[in-house]
């Protein structure tokens, strides 16, 4: 494969792992760029739920690289092949780069379903065998600017075997093998790019021979995949992600699938990740939430951070922040359940100074209204907070690491107490 546009320009290195830079060369003609850490915009079909393209766009912080995934596509092959324009002039979007992965990181999916030859996908519509051929086929379909690999992902659960996770690795590496292969008998797919699948379960061995193999093969970029919420705790997270990085190449981009939730977020940033996908606003919303968690490291961060703590224990809202073991539709500590009634004659914005439209011109109490009575309107004005909240999380986040902030962004965004907060000297 001739070598492509992509490249990660790296700026500062920060406490030894965390990783501040651009992403450049994106899209088929390369004018696009990402800044890291940084996070994709997650879709179904192409349209962020509950925004239509006019409304998204009123939101200043979107990244410039748009995720789909095969198992919201799949079952429109027929269709896009007689479309014969690709996915992305199909859907509407223009001026985005199009990325496209194989599950959906906001959807389960059931597990048992993979053999040496095929991985099976989830649509609307039920279970959908890939080999490889079909796989790549939907690849020339949908004409992305770079996607993932095929890859053998089922070892997330705790109880996976240790053979079990062996020939995940075994088969991810033979996928991609065979990915690339066609990939560059391809007309269609040139110019595209393609990232390697780290596989390997919960064993550090496995995790390290599937990246040192992966980094072999003339991949773009590196998914790590089977790390998502629910399926370890964060610290066995950090230790796999920190061996797992240290074989791959320092100039090439590494995207965490599955894993979301700010405080994992930066706890990962640190572990070498540059990359995410940005499910968890959506989830949130799903829920009726708002997130609320502060990440305003400008001057005086003491008094805010026990600002957000009285306003937090006032509401009831304050949980566990390091607990793994949820699923999406368990409420965090980084939300407020706009369902409870508590919020009926709560007239306040959802977050104080957020510029987003849902802040800027509703209470707390309308939305509250909105949720109790299942007016459509609810899902849209806090998926226009969530994902701008969330996006601006990830601003706040590369200037702490281009300022030595980063060790007070955590402390902002766990909302440590008094005894624990303290400004930088």
């Amino acid at each position: 494969m001739a070598a492509g546009r992509m490249k990660l320009e790296l700026s500062r290195l920060v406490q030894g792992s965390g990783r501040l830079g651009v992403l450049t060369g994106l899209g088929r003609t390369g004018q696009h760029s990402l800044e890291v850490p940084g996070c994709l915009l997650y879709t179904h079909c192409g349209t962020v739920p509950h925004l239509t393209q006019d409304t998204l766009q009123t939101l200043s912080t979107l990244p410039s690289v748009t995720q789909v995934t095969l198992s919201n596509i799949a079952e429109h092959q027929e269709v896009l092949e007689e479309f014969k324009d690709g996915f992305k002039k199909f859907s509407g979007l223009h001026d985005t780069v199009l990325y496209c992965s194989l599950h959906d990181p906001a959807s389960s999916y059931p597990s048992g379903h993979t053999t040496y030859k095929t991985v099976s996908v989830w649509g609307s519509g039920g279970r959908i065998e890939l080999t490889v051929e079909k796989f790549m086929d939907l690849q020339k379909t949908i004409q992305p600017d770079w996607y993932q690999s095929m890859a053998d992902g089922e070892t997330w659960q705790g109880n996976t075997s240790r053979k079990r996770v062996r020939k995940s690795v075994d088969r991810t590496l033979a996928h991609l093998d065979e990915c690339l292969l066609l990939h560059q008998k391809s007309q269609e797919l040139e110019g595209v790019e393609v990232f390697g699948v780290v596989e390997g379960g919960d064993i550090l061995e496995e995790r390290v021979r599937s990246a040192r193999e992966t980094a072999k093969r003339p991949v773009a970029g590196f998914c790590l995949d089977g790390l998502q919420m629910g399926s370890m705790d964060q610290a066995l997270r950090t230790q796999l992600i920190t061996a797992v990085t240290k074989e791959l190449p320092e100039y090439k981009p590494r995207l965490l699938q599955g894993v979301g939730r700010p405080d994992a977020v930066l706890a990962c940033v640190e572990a070498g990740v540059d990359l995410f996908e940005s499910f968890f606003p959506f989830q949130v919303t799903e829920r009726g939430c708002a997130l609320c968690f502060s990440f305003d490291v400008s001057p005086d961060p003491e008094r805010a951070v026990l600002e957000l703590h009285k306003e937090r224990d006032a509401a009831g809202e304050t949980q566990q922040n390091g607990d793994d073991n949820f699923d999406d539709q368990t409420q965090t500590s980084f939300e407020m359940n706009l369902k409870d009634k508590r919020y009926q004659d709560d007239f306040r914005p959802l977050v104080k100074g957020c510029g987003c439209y849902c802040c800027k011109n509703h209470q707390r109490a309308y939305l509250h209204h909105l949720l109790v009575t299942n007016e459509l309107l609810a899902g849209v004005l806090l998926m226009i907070h969530n994902t701008s909240h969330y996006h601006s999380f990830f601003v706040a986040l590369r200037e702490a690491l281009a300022n030595d902030k980063l060790d007070l962004l955590k402390r902002r965004v766990l909302g440590e107490r008094d005894g624990q907060v303290r400004t930088k000297e």
